[in-house]
């Protein structure tokens, strides 16, 4: 009986170990994915995510007949005690025009803090059009206390989304942002990519 006992507590204990262990490999997988996640959105446009380019549109095409208002919108995890917001709300401009944009932040905390910020663009089915060539997404901004600083951001719509014509009815974009207070970029990077994921199901 008491042998008996002891094989099933042996046994219990193990299969508690295993349960752990691969709950641990599992988290180890989901943050090795990130960057991998966030590459394939970044050169694709998936989920939200526009894509990102080191140089301006290949073309000087400039839609004239296609003006779009691009609106930007900020938001922040609750445990970020900063100010952010878009400098202004909505730019007009033309599908292959640049432009540039600004977002203010500003650190409430009584000492220095970290935050990073993830973004994705609205409706989903544009992202693969709208490229940023300059932002401060996926970089960690770190503010002394009371530091104000204003951070640009350059994008353009690729001239391209007037061949698709399921985007024909697409006159407005919405780019976003959201901060998270976090030392370690890759767990905001998880966030975001958890985040877009769970947009792209409602959508």
């Amino acid at each position: 009986m008491a042998d008996n006992r002891t094989r099933r507590s042996r046994r219990n204990r193990y299969v508690f170990g295993g349960l752990i262990v691969m709950v641990l490999g599992m988290n180890g997988f989901a943050y090795a994915t990130v960057p991998a996640y966030r590459a394939f959105c970044q050169k694709f446009g998936f989920a939200g995510v526009p894509i990102i380019a080191e140089n301006g549109p290949q073309t000087d095409e400039i839609l004239m007949d296609r003006p779009i208002t691009v609106r930007f919108n900020s938001d922040i995890e609750p445990a970020l005690d900063w100010r952010f917001k878009p400098v202004q709300r909505t730019i007009e401009l033309h599908v292959g025009e640049t432009g540039l944009a600004f977002f203010e932040a500003s650190n409430r905390h009584v000492e220095s803090v970290t935050g990073t910020a993830t973004f994705n663009v609205t409706p989903l089915k544009a992202a693969p059009y709208f490229v940023k060539i300059e932002c401060f997404c996926f970089t960690e901004q770190t503010l002394s206390p009371g530091e104000i600083v204003q951070m640009p951001v350059t994008f353009f719509v690729d001239p391209a989304i007037a061949e698709d014509q399921n985007l024909d009815d697409v006159t407005e974009i919405t780019l976003s942002y959201t901060f998270f207070r976090d030392h370690d970029a890759e767990a905001a990077l998880k966030a975001a990519a958890l985040q877009t994921t769970e947009k792209t199901q409602v959508n």
